[in-house]
């Protein structure tokens, strides 16, 4: 981003609410959220720093705005923050008002009065003698913002919204604590109190010129862990198109069910990484930091802004439900696959399932699921290929999908054994050198599963491969000491090998222990697991050459169990 368009700073409170600046919320951003959870941490934070011998200052984080004359600007990111500080603002000044109230320096707290309201929340404009406010919230809130926060009136007791009841309850909360904590009696203590607040309170305030600058600013910042909400930004923009074009009274209204139950539908999951999967299934495959830009420019009237929550709203519900094997959307057939795919923690094929499940029949579409699942098992788990050629592949199938050039289970599955399917050769000498440690939970949980399904290929038998009944074990334990002629540190890259891993159930491998080789198989060879039972008949000795080996013989039979017909 050139410097013209982009701008960092380190601004306290006072600076921000400085004459002639003034701030809005996107009329199409969240209602105020904030609870007494976030009310409490604030106000402590505020404490620590306005008592004497605390902090000496205190960080409220980034502030993103927007802006094109460096007056009035948009608050991309922050609106909770600043809102709630504007509350707290005039709870003090409720409270000088009481203290006026009861004749308690009436007149001086009178003008204490005017000046921090003025300096902080807005002032009578001298023409019209209309109050002007230096903050507008969106179009839920702003109304009763302006008509009863920042009048300090009694508001209405029936008929709010759930986010003015909050408001309505921030003041009043703060305005307690303000006298409580603060003072009930001073009006001088009243106004040092805002004076070190406004002074100590201080922000990284990022300035952008437009939308765009402020997505990337966003996928900037999400990049190294802030989290912020990109989505709002997109938000705003879609219903800016719908506003801009002068909506019927119904459209907004419609817009925002359509948007409340997307979100709603994805629960805790991103929304934009949603929206890139759903966007990638349909067009040339966009990367995270160019998708605002390309939606901008391809999303550029209502009618398009519809077509594109109208089509959001019916594929929300298969991105959601991807996260959960479980999920009523998934057919007893196909959670076994939706289940690797999380297990494996491979989301490539993901744009490519959502487009083949609008336009695939249920069986084509369980077809197609399982054959992503065997290839996210050989390119991903076992030769870790490139997931980027392996996006692009994807893409360009669903590309062909959503275009009518490829119809059926059959032809697109060729396609994705030309291009992203690792051959037998491949696969087999990738397998018989792989090493997974089972320190990690998904490790451990890949390991069984492997070793489960060689089994039901050996036995005929299928087991359930998450009883904790039955075990994984180290042939060559992770710590050898009965293994005498054995050194650690010349096996250790052998013990997290494939070929060292077997099947026992909980009891058997508690007595086995960590007992040396010839003390194990006798327990081996009683094993219900033929897997195991194989190992202990086909092996006098087990050292570095028997694990190559077996593992060897067990990529023979992988090749066969994960193969695409």
């Amino acid at each position: 981003m050139s410097a013209m368009n982009f701008n960092t700073s380190t601004d306290t409170f006072r600076k921000l609410m400085g004459n002639g600046i003034f701030y809005t919320v996107p009329q199409f951003q969240r209602d105020y959220s904030w609870t007494e959870d976030e009310w409490e941490d604030l106000w402590q934070d505020i404490l620590d720093v306005c008592q004497e011998n605390k902090e000496p200052a205190h960080y409220m984080g980034y502030l993103v705005l927007q802006s094109r004359d460096n007056k009035r600007f948009e608050i991309i990111d922050g609106q909770q923050r600043v809102t709630t500080l504007s509350i707290l603002v005039l709870a003090v000044l409720k409270n000088l008002r009481a203290l006026q109230d009861r004749n308690l320096e009436a007149q001086d707290n009178q003008k204490r009065e005017e000046q921090l309201r003025s300096t902080y929340i807005g002032y009578l404009d001298p023409v019209s003698l209309v109050s002007v406010s230096k903050l507008r919230l969106n179009r839920h809130n702003d109304a009763f913002y302006q008509n009863y926060i920042v009048s300090l009136s009694e508001s209405p007791r029936r008929g709010l919204r759930f986010s003015e009841k909050l408001m309505k309850r921030s003041l009043a909360w703060f305005t307690e604590r303000v006298a409580k904590d603060v003072s009930n009696e001073r009006g001088a203590d009243l106004a040092r109190f805002i004076d070190q607040m406004a002074d100590k309170l201080f922000f990284t305030v990022i300035t952008v010129t437009d939308e765009l600058n402020a997505f990337k600013v966003f996928e900037t910042l999400n990049a190294r862990g802030v989290r912020l909400s990109s989505t709002d930004l997109l938000k705003n923009y879609l219903f800016s198109v719908v506003n801009n074009a002068g909506p019927h009274e119904t459209e907004i209204v419609r817009l925002e069910d359509y948007w409340e139950r997307i979100v709603g539908t994805l629960g805790g999951e991103s929304f934009p990484d949603f929206l890139r999967v759903f966007w990638n299934s349909r067009h040339k495959l966009v990367r995270k930091t160019d998708l605002f830009k390309t939606i901008k420019t391809t999303v550029s009237d209502k009618g398009r802004v519809f077509s594109l929550v109208r089509e959001l709203d019916v594929n929300a519900n298969i991105y959601a439900a991807f996260q959960n094997a479980e999920d009523e959307f998934w057919t007893r057939e196909q959670r076994p696959f939706i289940r690797e795919l999380r297990m494996f923690n491979v989301r490539q094929p993901y744009a490519l399932l959502m487009i083949a499940h609008c336009r695939f029949n249920e069986q084509d579409f369980t077809r197609l699921l399982k054959a992503c699942a065997i290839i996210a098992f050989r390119y991903n788990v076992i030769c870790n290929a490139h997931t980027g050629e392996q996006e692009r592949v994807y893409n360009a199938v669903a590309m062909d999908i959503a275009q009518g050039r490829l119809t059926n289970a059959a032809t697109t599955i060729q396609r994705l054994k030309q291009d992203v399917y690792p051959d037998d050769k491949i696969f087999q000498s990738a397998f018989a050198d792989k090493v997974l440690s089972t320190v990690g939970s998904r490790n451990k949980k890949v390991v069984r599963y492997i070793l489960f399904a060689l089994e039901r290929y050996l036995s005929r038998k299928s087991y359930d491969f998450d009883n904790d009944q039955y075990t994984v074990e180290h042939i060559l334990p992770e710590s050898p000491e009965e293994w005498c002629d054995y050194e650690e540190t010349k096996d250790a890259a052998f013990i997290c090998r494939l070929g060292n891993y077997t099947l026992l159930t909980k009891k058997e491998n508690q007595a086995v222990g960590n007992k040396d080789f010839e003390t194990k198989k006798r327990v081996y060879a009683q094993s219900c697991f033929m897997l195991t039972r194989k190992l202990a008949e086909e092996n006098l000795v087990w050292n570095r050459e028997r694990i190559a080996k077996r593992q060897e013989l067990m990529a023979k039979w992988a090749k066969t169990v994960w193969r695409l017909t």
